[in-house]
Parts: structure tokens; C-alpha cells; sequence
């Protein structure tokens, strides 16, 4: 399974890549939303675990773009961030979120989930 990792923090990166590897899903990476949005066109991947706060277009913002273009739109994206309030998990839901996800995540957790939303 191919999951696409939107997040800005090379930290959150290696360590949700490694226990996406140790699961044996294939991994990609993009840095921001803008590249984020031409990756998952180029990709299709099965599963986006988007963050929040990012540079540029934020992950509320690249969730909604995701979920208007048909090419993108059946892939399940889950948002994983430190933003924590329910305000900002019923927004991240509102623009076409899966799932909502606060950091930090355990492995068990996050395979958890990705296993709902394509189940």
C-alpha cells in the first residue's frame, strides 16, 4: 500500500515513515501542501496523512483541493497535527478529512486508523 506523508517537520517525517515501513507500505513525501496536492495527483496513493500547519497552503486548505478534484477525491486523507481543539477537528472534517489525528501518534494508533479508512 502506498500512504503519502504531507508534513513540514523532517522529525514527524522519519519517524510516522518508519512505522508505515515497518508495516511494509510504501512511503512518499512531500514537504508542503502545494507539492503535496501535485504528488498525490502524480501518485494515487491508497492513503494522505496531511499535517496542519505547514507553509504556503496549510493542510486544511490542501484536504479541501484534494476532495474537489476527481482525480484525488476517493483517496482517504487523515489529518495528523499537534492542533488539538475540537473546533479545529470539526473544520479538518468539514473540508473532507477521514479521520483527525493528534500528534504525537503511536504506531499502533496510526495503523489502527489507516486500516478504518480503507476497510
Amino acid at each position: 500500500m502506498k500512504v503519502l506523508i504531507i508534513d513540514d517537520s523532517p522529525t514527524e517525517v522519519h519517524v510516522i515513515k518508519g512505522f508505515l515501513e515497518k508495516n511494509s507500505h510504501e512511503v512518499i513525501v512531500a514537504e508542503d501542501g502545494e507539492s503535496g496536492l501535485a504528488l498525490a495527483s502524480e501518485e494515487l496513493p491508497d492513503v494522505i496523512l496531511m499535517d496542519v500547519v505547514m507553509p504556503g497552503l496549510n493542510g486544511f486548505q490542501a484536504t479541501r483541493a484534494l476532495n474537489k478534484d476527481e482525480k484525488t477525491a476517493h483517496i482517504p486523507i487523515i489529518i495528523l497535527t499537534t492542533k488539538d481543539t475540537e473546533t479545529d477537528k470539526i473544520w479538518g472534517m468539514r473540508q473532507g478529512a477521514a479521520d483527525y489525528l493528534v500528534k504525537p501518534v503511536t504506531e499502533k494508533n496510526l495503523m489502527h486508523h489507516i486500516s478504518e479508512v480503507l476497510g
